[in-house]
């Protein structure tokens, strides 16, 4: 959508049978690092493209999770279940945003904005507990990435 290169036939991809998942870019390509939120647009991208039916919220979750560890020939990512990676997130579904999507969160996920998560885990450690970052000093972290980014741009 940035570069107007047009839509991609997700469905039809995937009904091909071709593997297809989902990722971010970060602040270095004026991203956020937001995969629901890409989950969302790739969902409402194919609607506008391609109508209601070429993806639920759903779909665009597994695309988000199973579909990006198919891209990527995993089988150790992808769902919560015993044996695979212990990475999770976390949503608050009693936020403003979702008021009144309880009766279905994976929809509520994905077509509302969560906001940030609530809690986060990867490889089995807690790295964001009730929003907050656990393992790094974010105000510096943010303060020298704020410096290096100006220093490129200088």
């Amino acid at each position: 959508m940035r570069l107007a290169s047009g839509i991609a036939p997700i469905r039809h991809m995937c009904d091909a049978g071709v593997n297809v998942g989902l990722g971010v870019d970060g602040s270095a390509s004026n991203d956020s690092s937001d995969m629901i939120g890409e989950a969302r647009q790739a969902m409402l991208l194919q609607r506008v493209g391609f109508g209601p039916d070429a993806m639920s919220a759903r779909q665009a979750l597994e695309l988000a999770t199973r579909g990006g560890a198919k891209v990527l020939n995993r089988d150790d990512i992808g769902v919560i279940a015993p044996g695979m990676q212990a990475d999770l997130a976390v949503f608050d579904l009693n936020r403003l945003g979702l008021a009144g999507a309880g009766h279905d969160p994976v929809a509520a996920l994905v077509f509302c904005n969560p906001g940030q998560v609530a809690y986060s885990v990867i490889n089995g450690k807690v790295v964001v507990r009730n929003g907050e970052l656990t393992v790094i000093d974010l105000p510096n972290v943010l303060h020298r990435h704020n410096q290096l980014a100006a220093q490129l741009m200088a």
